[in-house]
């Protein structure tokens, strides 16, 4: 056996649909070969013998995070053993992020920037804040000058909160940001989003936590109360586009959210989905008895995060077609080189993006993700 420095072990669980129980695993990883395998802890027996399974990859394995697995989607809750825990507790830090109401139409730009960084997005949506949302959320600042200023502009519009993981998460991401104020970010620190995106003191892109408690609490403010923010999907005069795993992984969401708003489209909701088996093949139904690739577009659909969202313009699902390209990216390439398959697509399974075919199909998809999945 290889030296453990190279294993790291994680406490994974996994609701078992049969029997309504959430069964609980050791996920051990080796950082060497990038094998993988698991023991069931209760009945203390080898669950998976190790071997290759190129849909685990190690920046996604942190507490908080979903894998999946031969179609289990497995969620880290902790780590297996100490030496996991002080080689990547840090290293795995975690940080809240938010774009600002202004800044919406740059968040291609701002995701973008987050990629090259090195940060990882464990997870997003996109919500609007109550004034008493916002209210709450800032607390902190109540009773100083510019409290109402700010909590009227952070419910003034759609916002896009995010998980964001990294070594050193908190400091990194408030180095990328910039000064609180737009103008003193423009003079020290000129390329950092403030400096390129913001307006003035309070409409300035973006927020970051200050501190690991703030982390903490703000996370947890967004992601760790189910039903309390309704999505910002309008569910009407829509279609549906998924960024797919594989060009998640890749970092190319940024490239392929700015090549929509460029091209004139609003991106209304959006969010970050583990999608499992069941649920994959459930959306793609329409393809069964259509496209031979069903059974492979199922299983890339469930092989890591992917990102939806919900576009709109005039005649919008022929639009995003037209813009997104031929279903295989190698025609893409030769017919329509600057569409988003043609760039960013690999084959006609993992061609970037998913879009709605159909005008009628366009608010069922995009209720599919923004209602049914909620």
């Amino acid at each position: 056996r290889m030296p453990t420095g190279e294993r790291y072990a994680f406490v994974v669980d996994w609701l078992d649909p049969q029997a309504q129980l959430v069964r609980q695993y050791l996920l051990f990883y080796y950082s060497n070969d990038q094998t993988v395998e698991m023991d069931d802890i209760k009945n203390r027996r080898k669950f998976l013998k190790r071997c290759e399974y190129p849909g685990v990859r190690f920046e996604n394995l942190f507490v908080g995070g979903t894998v999946n697995i031969y179609s289990r989607d497995l969620t880290i809750t902790d780590y297996g053993d100490e030496f996991t825990r002080n080689a990547l507790q840090k290293k795995m830090e975690k940080t809240l992020a938010i774009v600002k109401p202004d800044a919406m139409l740059k968040i291609g730009k701002i995701l973008d920037a987050i990629a090259r960084d090195g940060f990882r997005v464990a997870r997003m949506r996109s919500l609007r804040l109550t004034r008493s949302d916002a209210q709450q959320f800032y607390a902190e600042h109540q009773g100083k000058p510019f409290y109402d200023q700010l909590t009227d502009f952070m419910s003034s519009g759609t916002i896009i909160a995010m998980e964001l993981v990294a070594d050193g998460a908190i400091q990194k991401w408030r180095k990328l940001i910039g000064p609180t104020n737009t103008f003193t970010a423009q003079q020290e620190a000129p390329s950092s989003l403030r400096a390129l995106y913001g307006t003035d003191g309070t409409r300035n892109a973006c927020h970051g936590s200050d501190s690991s408690a703030s982390a903490q609490r703000e996370i947890s403010f967004f992601f760790e109360q189910p039903g309390r923010f309704a999505s910002s999907a309008r569910l009407s005069n829509c279609s549906l586009c998924i960024i797919k795993p594989h060009a998640f992984n890749q970092n190319l969401f940024g490239q392929i959210i700015d090549a929509i708003i460029e091209d004139g489209f609003e991106i209304s909701a959006i969010q970050l989905f583990n999608m499992t088996r069941v649920n994959a093949e459930e959306f793609l139904e329409v393809y069964k008895s259509v496209l031979p690739e069903f059974n492979r577009m199922a299983e890339e659909l469930c092989n890591g995060p992917c990102l939806a969202m919900e576009v709109r313009a005039e005649n919008v699902v022929p639009a995003l077609r037209e813009l997104a390209g031929p279903h295989d990216p190698e025609l893409a390439r030769l017919l329509r080189p600057k569409t988003i398959r043609a760039q960013f697509g690999v084959d006609k399974v993992m061609n970037a993006v998913h879009v709605t075919d159909l005008p009628e199909d366009g608010q069922l998809e995009a209720e599919y993700f923004f209602r049914i999945l909620q």
